[in-house]
Formats: structure tokens, C-alpha cells, sequence
């Protein structure tokens, strides 16, 4: 394994081990350090002085067992043989999902009012089973048992019905930004190396979504993850769908992160609440590394370049917002590292598989991973930086849709 490829491999955002339990999701566990649980909430779990660490992805509490495929569009052409291609890797399957698909495909600017029309259908719906809910207090044993199986499986499409929503707002506001999401993940035909990054270069555009702050931090987080191959993005590395997995499921909660204290910050600053000099001591702001992962893994060498595990902490950047966000008490860093509803963490794991698919995997009787099985694939570093961008993007945008749904359909957990 050449230098390159361990930089990739060895970037703290990459879990060592997971779970024993081997269901859900392998790019999303919360069985490590990186992440905790808090009741149905899921936290990165942030330092003072650790604000970028990401150990572990979090654990899934469903078995994502079904390989789920790419709504298309059909691109308009004066030929018979329309051409086609995907606007996301994640296919919609609940009824009011494959609707909004329809709408994205052929109508997009209608998005907002087809999803008002949804929100209001799902509000009905959990109103009238509040109500029924009232009046089954009076229903016999066996009766009241079979009803709450029956609100049960209600309860749960409505919360499929809600992720598919907030899905397809995402899409869209990638639409808007005229920024194609990176399709499903497999070795090109095209490229006789074998390199599955073949998608389209939106890098400068994706850059421009985000505030002059934010992608200071977002910078140092491609800095963290590329090591000193930042500046050489067109070096080829070899890396296990997995490991690219948990990189893209970490970035997409660190964009949702950023994008949160970032509105805080932005707002902060237009009334001129900020304190002075930002509000902490850049000397606190170091990057606190994980264990050593050369034990772990001692086939991951040394950083490209030569930057060891130790060292790694140099490529971090002081920033305005970073120094802003380290001057929260430690509640409130981690109640701003918390997706804040089950249905985002849905839409993390479901896109993030659908995305790089599913990693074959063995879980030894120690409980660590063996994916000494798992595809290895062929991707450049500008491919990599690529990926990472769309990843922190897409969680800002989670957050943005997350928020604008929840003003008109309650759901956030507070």
C-alpha cells in the first residue's frame, strides 16, 4: 500500500473497529468515541479542544438490506432515444416519495408546493390518530393491542413518507445550485485505469455554497482528510468502499454541524454580538488525535508524506468560526453535534449506502471489522475532495430542509 493510499485510510475521521452487532449500517455506529446516543439522538461527541474528531460513524437501527436504485431523470433531447441519467442515488418508495420524484424530474421549481401539499396530508393523518387514540382507552384488551400495532405501522410510514421529503428538498436545493449529485458508486467502463470518479468537477461551485467562515473549517477538514496530497489531487489511490463510506457519512454530519453553529455565528455577527477577538484562545483550538491507529491497523504505515498520526493535528488552520465554536461550555458543543431527528440519521444512512453500497463485511468474535472483503476501489484525490465537498454540503443542506420542514410539521426532537 503506497503512501497515498494510507493518508486516506488513516484520516481520524475513519473508525477502527464497530459494533458487535453486526445489523444496520456500517458507515453509521455509534459504538465508538466519535459518536453517543442521547435517547433517539444521535451527537458527535465534540472537546474544547477536539472539534474535528470523528471516530466512529454511528450505529443504524435498521438493516438496510435492500439495494435500493437511483431515481432518473430523462434528460429532453431532439432524438427518439431520450438519454438518461440519475439526479441521486437513493430511490423514493413510499407513495408520496415517488410523487416528489416526478415533480424533481419534471417540474422542480414545483417542489415546495407538491411538499406543503404532503406536510398537510401527514398532519392530517397524525391528528386523526390522535384523536382515535382518545377514544380507544374504552377498546377491549385484545382490541387495543391489535390498534397500537395498527398506529405503530402508521407512525412508521409516516416517518418514511417524512425522510423521503426531506430527501427530495435536499436533491432540489442541489438542483438549484445546478450541482449534480455523484451517482452510485462503481468502476467506469470508460476509464481503463479502472477509477470510479468520473463524475463531473463541481468543486469551485460547491465551495461558493457556504460562508466565507464555514469553508475555512471545511478546508481544514479536507486538510485533515487528504493530508499533504491536498495540493496533488491527481494522484490514484486504492481504498475499500467501506473506508470511503465512513469519510462521506462523517463529512455529511460535520456539514450539518458546521451549518448550525454556523447560523448562530452569522446571525451573532450582523447584530454585532460577537466578543471581541472571537471569544477564545487559539491555543486551545489543537486537534486532538485518536489513538494510534498503526497498532490497529499496522498495515496503514505512516501519513503521505511523511506526516505521522501525531503530527497530523498541523494541517488545522485557525479560523474565526472555529475559534467562535470553541468558546462554547462543552452542553451546548454537543447539543450542537446532535442530528436532531431520527429521520436525519435515516437519510445519512440510506443516502450514504445508496451512494457506495454495501460493504461486505465480517464481524470477528472480538467484535472488530474484517473488510479484508470489501471492493477495493480506484479513486483519485480529486475525486476524494470532490466526494468530501458534496458530503459537508449535503449536510448543510440537511439542516436547512430539516428546519424548514419542521416550522410547518413538527418533528424535531428538542
Amino acid at each position: 500500500m503506497d503512501a497515498a493510499t494510507a493518508s486516506l485510510i488513516q484520516s481520524p475521521l475513519l473508525p477502527h473497529e464497530t459494533s458487535r452487532n453486526g445489523a444496520g449500517s456500517m458507515f453509521l455506529t455509534t459504538s465508538g468515541p466519535g459518536f453517543t446516543h442521547s435517547g433517539s439522538k444521535l451527537q458527535l461527541r465534540l472537546k474544547q479542544n477536539s472539534l474535528t474528531r470523528f471516530s466512529k460513524p454511528l450505529q443504524s437501527s435498521t438493516t438496510a438490506s435492500k439495494t435500493r436504485r437511483s431515481f432518473v431523470v430523462k434528460a429532453s433531447s431532439s432524438s427518439d432515444d431520450a438519454s438518461s441519467k440519475p439526479i441521486a442515488p437513493l430511490q423514493l418508495e413510499s407513495p408520496a416519495g415517488q410523487f416528489l420524484s416526478q415533480i424533481l424530474v419534471s417540474y422542480p421549481h414545483l417542489v415546495p408546493a407538491a411538499v406543503e401539499q404532503q406536510l398537510e396530508q401527514l398532519q392530517t393523518d397524525r391528528d386523526s390518530q390522535g384523536q382515535n387514540k382518545d377514544s380507544s382507552s374504552s377498546l377491549p384488551g385484545t382490541d387495543i393491542v391489535l390498534y397500537r400495532r395498527i398506529a405503530e405501522l402508521k407512525e412508521n410510514e409516516r416517518r418514511r413518507t417524512l425522510e423521503e421529503i426531506l430527501y427530495a428538498l435536499v436533491v432540489q436545493k442541489f438542483m438549484e445550485a445546478n450541482v449534480s449529485l455523484i451517482p452510485s458508486i462503481t468502476p467506469s467502463s470508460s476509464d481503463p485505469s479502472g477509477r470510479v470518479d468520473t463524475w463531473p468537477n463541481k468543486v469551485e461551485k460547491l465551495e461558493q455554497l457556504h460562508s466565507p467562515e464555514m469553508y475555512e473549517m471545511i478546508h481544514n477538514h479536507l486538510a485533515l482528510i487528504l493530508g499533504s496530497r491536498i495540493g496533488d489531487l491527481t494522484s490514484v489511490a486504492q481504498i475499500s468502499k467501506l473506508r470511503v463510506g465512513q469519510v462521506y457519512a462523517a463529512s455529511v454530519m460535520y456539514g450539518y454541524f458546521l451549518k448550525r453553529v454556523d447560523q448562530r455565528f452569522q446571525l451573532e455577527k450582523t447584530m454585532k454580538l460577537l466578543p471581541s477577538g472571537g471569544g477564545a484562545d487559539e491555543s486551545k483550538t489543537s486537534v486532538e488525535q485518536p489513538e494510534d491507529v498503526t497498532s490497529t491497523h499496522p498495515e496503514v504505515g505512516a501519513f503521505a508524506g511523511g506526516v505521522s498520526a501525531k503530527g497530523f493535528g498541523s494541517e488545522i488552520k485557525p479560523s474565526r468560526l472555529r475559534t467562535y465554536v470553541m468558546s462554547f461550555d462543552s452542553e451546548t458543543l454537543q447539543r450542537y453535534a446532535t442530528i436532531r431527528s431520527r429521520e436525519g440519521v435515516g437519510i445519512i444512512e440510506k443516502h450514504t449506502e445508496a451512494l457506495i453500497g454495501k460493504p461486505e463485511i465480517v464481524i470477528t468474535p472480538q467484535g472488530i471489522v474484517d473488510s479484508s472483503n470489501d471492493e477495493q476501489i480506484k479513486i483519485s484525490f480529486g475525486g476524494m475532495k470532490r466526494l468530501v465537498l458534496e458530503a459537508v454540503t449535503f449536510g448543510s443542506f440537511l439542516w436547512d430542509v430539516e428546519s424548514h420542514v419542521d416550522a410547518r410539521y413538527q418533528f424535531v426532537l428538542n
